[in-house]
């Protein structure tokens, strides 16, 4: 959900924002820092555990687009999640009703659509998930801001909560020192023009082509 999505980056910030676990933040200037959150969860709000999803990647783009929207309209309506998802204004009434009925939504009819304390939860966790992958796709791969965005918006509903916290502690890991990436990332981007460096076992992923020069999506930062 490209609309969504991109707000994590405006301002030059790339934030991974989340509750229980790190942030990673990124300025456009190679300045890193991770940030320890509250590590104590919050029973009494009823928050779900985002370890044990079972919602939809409907549902989590509609709570995304809310959270995104919440930011900039107050209220919002059924006719700006319609124009943000490119879907018609039944089928938005139709995904409100649901979400309404999963606890994840407060909506009154013809009114404004906000989200519960369950329903922040999921859309922040949804975020988190999308801004870490692209996070490793554009930093760590190299991969062109465009190609990482549809890839991550992809992803992010089939990436566990597990996976996506180790991802975030990894970027954080390669990405601490403020000099810029380290060697061995450096090395691996210029790999990507040309063969895969000698093992001393053979294994399949050798077999794996490089990408031609010119024709790939690679950023030498």
């Amino acid at each position: 959900l490209e609309r969504a999505c991109d707000r994590s980056f405006t301002g030059g910030w790339v934030r991974i924002c989340t509750t229980g676990a790190d942030v990673l933040v990124l300025t456009n200037n190679r300045e890193r820092a991770v940030e320890r959150t509250d590590t104590r969860r919050e029973k009494a709000g009823g928050k779900p555990n985002p370890g044990a999803r079972h919602y939809s990647a409907n549902m989590e783009d509609y709570l995304e687009a809310i959270r995104t929207l919440s930011d900039t309209h107050t209220p919002v309506t059924v006719t700006q999640l319609s124009d943000a998802l490119e879907v018609s204004k039944p089928s938005v009434t139709a995904a409100i009703a649901r979400l309404s009925g999963e606890g994840l939504v407060d909506h009154a009819k013809y009114g404004a659509i906000a989200l519960t304390v369950r329903g922040k939860a999921v859309a922040d966790d949804v975020c988190r998930r999308h801004t870490a992958l692209k996070t490793f796709l554009t930093e760590i791969l190299g991969v062109s801001g465009d190609t990482a965005e549809g890839d991550a918006c992809k992803l992010e509903h089939h990436l566990s909560h597990d996976s996506s916290v180790r991802l975030t502690r990894f970027i954080a890991y390669v990405l601490q020192d403020a000099r810029g990436r380290p060697e061995w990332l450096e090395e691996f981007v210029e790999s990507l023009n040309g063969p895969l460096p000698g093992q001393s076992r053979r294994t399949e992923i050798e077999t794996v082509p490089p990408l031609p020069r010119g024709e790939h999506d690679v950023r030498m930062a």
